[in-house]
């Protein structure tokens, strides 16, 4: 007879398995009933990790490419606060995550018991918890899947955990998912686009039908505009007008339209605030982004006109002046090979079919410097919550979803992940995958390598009369071989120390998984970022 903890972890288990395909178990002993339940299921692919924020982003990056969840599962005390980081990412950029817990019984609570805290309420207000205490408590699990993007349950098991024998497979199969929560619809705005209208994309971006002729700015991980605008064009729509050939243009838009959640440009985030300028913002989630309450909010348009073509030459001939002055910033010797290099030598290798991942920080801004989104290309970044954590495991977790998606392909989607040194480091763990799981079969993860904390160089505190206090604690030069790193962890690693190194390597065919280091400074990093801002100075 098998013990009650294994009958509660099946029922869990055969409940979980509607709705999702995907889990990525922690080892642990409190959670052994359950791990052994997934493992007896052939409906769910199982994934292991030893790290729980590790895994916990690994489950997050799959979810962002299958947009649905996929559960983390873990045993008892600090190991699920581990997950906190990812539920705080998944929360903010409405990526469906679940984490299910092992717990001790009630009864332990405050007795001093071995690895046991509290872990109801643990995720505050980024995830409610479920409790499962008993039978009668599994079907609450479905409420939770099909109303919430973010979920924690909490499975308490009680001694014995395991019997003499593994549990056997079950009868039971999934062959659909039950469905996920649907996004939100707050109506629709009306729109006159033949005032001077820009949309500005950010992250969980759609095409919203009737913008299609809109000149927009767009970041890294929207959908391609039809009329795309630099975002470094942002500092003339700053101004009322601007001078030309002895004419004077007026480059303020009388109207910006938002639409999901942009957040990498301090002047494109400026036009969001300027009271002169109406202000109307999307939203398909319960956030809508932009600074002013009196903001027009909805989800649709209803557009009526069209923009005028003085209109759209102004916006075409500002993004062309701030898409020169990057050619330009690039072909200039003085500034050695830097990670805005990188970014432009990821961007000319990408080919329809491609995925990309973005680090948080430099990477995804140089992206959209260099061009970024490009049409075919999936592009994903954690822009949530904007952290660095849990890069290196994302990028896995997209790159095994992808493949997935695509089994008859002869050679996996390929997927490319770019991020900077410090964001490699900070989650080097996501390179362990266990023998026994599915590997990345075409996954390339850039690193910029410039030693450091090379964003920091760029934003106040690199000014030059704090210099003496910035190396210890924001340029943290740290030294570290990532090529015995990567050894470590059986990695094939390849150094590049200049631009056509480094796209010979991103154009040579590969498999596995590959960390191509591109040893880059950044000691000119604030004089490119003057270079560029000077060169758009219409």
């Amino acid at each position: 007879m098998q013990p009650e903890s294994i009958n509660l972890a099946q029922s869990v288990v055969e409940q979980l398995s509607r709705h999702v395909s995907d889990v990525v178990i922690c080892p642990g002993s409190r959670n052994s009933p359950l791990s052994l339940a997934l493992l007896a299921r052939k409906d769910i692919k199982v994934h292991v990790r030893l790290d729980e924020r590790s895994a916990a982003f690994l489950a997050l990056g799959l979810a962002r490419v299958q947009k649905r969840h996929v559960a983390v599962v873990m045993t008892s005390g600090t190991a699920v606060a581990n997950c906190l980081p990812a539920m705080v990412e998944a929360h903010y950029s409405h990526v469906p995550l679940a984490v299910v817990s092992a717990d001790r019984p009630r009864r332990l609570q405050g007795t001093g018991a071995s690895q046991t805290i509290d872990q109801v309420g643990i995720f505050g207000r980024y995830a409610g918890t479920t409790e499962i205490r008993e039978h009668g408590d599994v079907p609450f699990l479905a409420e939770a899947f099909t109303t919430r993007n973010q979920v924690h349950i909490n499975v308490e098991l009680d001694d014995p955990l395991v019997s003499d024998e593994l549990p056997g497979e079950p009868t039971s199969r999934t062959l659909h998912r039950a469905p996920t929560p649907r996004p939100k619809n707050h109506g629709e705005v009306a729109v006159d686009l033949t005032r001077n209208t820009l949309v500005i994309a950010g992250d969980e971006a759609w095409a919203v039908d009737g913008l299609e002729d809109v000149p927009t700015i767009a970041e890294p991980t929207a959908p391609a505009p039809y009329h795309p605008v630099h975002p470094l064009a942002a500092k003339v729509f700053r101004r009322q007008q601007v001078s030309a050939n002895d004419y004077v243009v007026e480059t303020k838009p009388e109207q910006v339209i938002v639409v999901g959640h942009p957040t990498l440009h301090r002047d494109v985030i400026a036009l969001l605030d300027d009271p002169e300028i109406d202000l109307i913002t999307l939203s398909r989630s319960e956030d809508f982004t932009g600074p002013r309450r009196d903001s027009t909010r909805g989800t649709t348009v209803k557009a009526t006109g069209e923009p005028t073509a003085q209109w759209l030459k102004i916006c075409s001939a500002a993004s062309e002046l701030a898409a020169d002055a990057v050619r330009l910033t690039l072909v200039d010797p003085a500034h050695g090979f830097t990670g805005l290099h990188v970014a432009a030598a990821v961007s000319d290798t990408l080919g329809t079919g491609d995925s990309l991942v973005l680090g948080a920080s430099n990477p995804v801004r140089d992206a959209s410097f260099v061009g970024l989104p490009y049409d075919g290309v999936d592009t994903y970044s954690p822009r949530g919550a904007a952290g660095i954590d849990g890069t290196v495991s994302q990028a896995v977790g997209v790159a095994l979803a992808v493949q997935a998606a695509h089994p008859e392909e002869p050679r996996a989607p390929r997927t490319v992940a770019l991020m900077g040194d410090v964001t490699f480091l900070h989650d080097v763990g996501g390179l362990f995958i266990s023998p026994g799981d599915a590997h990345p079969e075409n996954l390339t993860i850039v690193v910029a390598n410039d030693d450091g904390g090379g964003i920091f160089e760029t934003l106040e505190i690199g000014a030059e009369p704090l210099r003496s206090s910035f190396e210890r604690v924001f340029g943290t030069p740290h030294g570290a071989s990532i090529s015995n790193l990567c050894a470590g962890y059986g990695v094939h690693h390849r150094e590049v120390g200049t631009l056509q190194e480094l796209i010979d390597a991103l154009t040579e065919p590969s498999e596995g998984l590959t960390v191509v280091e591109a040893r880059t400074t950044r000691t000119t990093r604030r004089e490119l970022h003057e270079a560029l801002r000077e060169r758009v100075g219409w």
